[in-house]
């Protein structure tokens, strides 16, 4: 049987993608041109989502993998108890005050600036590069960028406690952001403000959707259900 959180974790992405062409869709067109202002094209783009996309296969293998680190060690199990149950509701609180049923608490809150700033620097000297040569190692970093989205993924992710699981969660988080960011240019243009909101309400429900599975689960693997 398929794990419903895979499913989730698609929708949530395809959901959050509005959130991610107004974070990420000046930066990425930005980065698309070269010096000359020379655009690199269909090529680039496909190159961008490949490397942020391994990249985040790579934060769920990891996490994954310290998730089952957490989950196999009998000396951990309290603590593993009260870190599994403290990050579903972190989870909920979290979807649900993007989903705006809180002013304080919402997946924007998360992202960073000064990270975000030294990333861009760091990547700055890529950009030396043709866009199409660039792309692959360019992107393979920015998908680290700071991101209320990505960190509550990646919590869900570790919960799996297992690195294949990890990665296919975070695989498919990277997959359901693609399509907007691969088609930015024309889904700018009829995607407004309005619309990106009711999708980051949308992703915050999924969001919290998730984390209530995951507790769900958990209070039942603990035998308190």
């Amino acid at each position: 049987m398929i794990d419903p959180i895979y499913g989730m974790a698609f929708t949530t992405a395809l959901f959050g993608s509005g959130h991610c062409i107004g974070m990420c869709g000046g930066l990425v067109a930005a980065l698309s041109l070269s010096k000359e202002g020379k655009r690199g094209g269909v090529i680039f783009h496909l190159l961008y989502n490949a490397g942020r996309i391994v990249t985040y296969t790579f934060i769920g293998l990891l996490v994954g993998w310290l998730g089952s680190m957490m989950a196999y060690k009998e000396t951990f199990a309290s603590v593993t108890r009260l870190l599994l149950l403290g990050s579903d509701l972190f989870v909920i609180i979290l979807g649900l005050g993007t989903a705006g049923a809180f002013s304080k608490l919402d997946i924007m809150r998360l992202e960073f600036p000064g990270p975000t700033q030294k990333i861009t620097q760091t990547v700055s000297r890529l950009r030396e590069l043709p866009p199409g040569l660039s792309a692959l190692p360019l992107c393979l970093i920015m998908g680290f960028l700071p991101c209320g989205f990505l960190y509550a993924m990646a919590i869900t992710a570790a919960q799996t406690a297992s690195m294949k699981s990890g990665a296919i969660v975070m695989l498919l988080f990277g997959l359901g952001t693609a399509p907007a960011l691969l088609l930015f240019g024309s889904s700018a243009h009829w995607l407004g403000t309005k619309a990106r909101s009711w999708m980051l309400k949308i992703a915050g429900v999924m969001v919290a959707l998730m984390g209530c599975y995951n507790l769900f689960r958990h209070l039942k693997m603990m035998g308190f259900i």
